[in-house]
């Protein structure tokens, strides 16, 4: 039997939240989830384009406005379905609320997501299988996508930092726990693709990552 190699991943760090949207590749069949489209649709768009990419879905991690901005345009332009944990649906459908807590006006009331996550689901990419994990705490709806030597962390852990909590549904403790149960059981060399920030690695946080350190 020949060993299914992962998937490529690109990342597109866009927007005035300076956000990563992933592009999850299956290289075989040019097939590929976008995770967490955010502001600059367009670049996203072009870069799904410029690869000749055909979109079955769009994951998101959770749904604050720099994750979920682009949603409509990804969805119109590509008819993929979105993908959400419903206990993130409250942020969800408070786009136009999210973007005046920032000064942002007219930002449009997103179509319903097409689908829900639920802690331990498995979704699917071509050949390729990630396990879905509930982990709470920077959004009460979080979710990681785990597989392949991937974990596609959202705004959970960072490079020597970890999630805020300070927006409502945010919770500091719990935050560090699923962290410690989602994140820090998987090898040291799982690569971690945050939503923000350069990519790092679970033994490096691990060691270094100051706020799991005083833990």
């Amino acid at each position: 039997m020949t060993a299914v190699c992962g998937p490529s991943v690109v990342c597109i760090e866009n927007g005035s939240f300076v956000e990563n949207t992933w592009l999850v590749i299956d290289d075989a069949t040019l097939e590929a989830v976008v995770i967490d489209p955010g502001e600059e649709h367009a670049r996203i768009l072009g870069e799904i384009a410029r690869r000749d990419l055909t979109v079955t879905a769009i994951w998101l991690t959770h749904a604050h406005i720099d994750h979920i901005w682009g949603v409509d345009a990804v969805r119109a332009a590509t008819g993929a379905p979105v993908w959400l944990h419903p206990a993130d649906r409250r942020w969800y459908d408070s786009l136009p609320e999210q973007g005046k807590m920032f000064g942002i006006d007219n930002l449009p009331r997103l179509a319903a997501p097409d689908h829900s996550f639920s802690d331990g689901d498995s979704v699917s990419l071509g050949a390729y299988r990630f396990d879905v994990r509930h982990a709470p705490g920077h959004a009460p709806g979080h979710v990681a996508f785990i597989g392949h030597g991937l974990a596609i962390a959202g705004d959970v852990l960072f490079e020597d930092s970890i999630g805020r909590t300070d927006l409502a549904g945010g919770d500091h403790a719990q935050l560090l726990e699923s962290i410690h149960r989602v994140l820090l059981v998987l090898p040291d060399e799982t690569r971690v693709l945050p939503g923000h920030g350069p990519e790092t690695t679970v033994g490096r946080e691990r060691r270094l990552n100051p706020f799991l350190r005083a833990a």
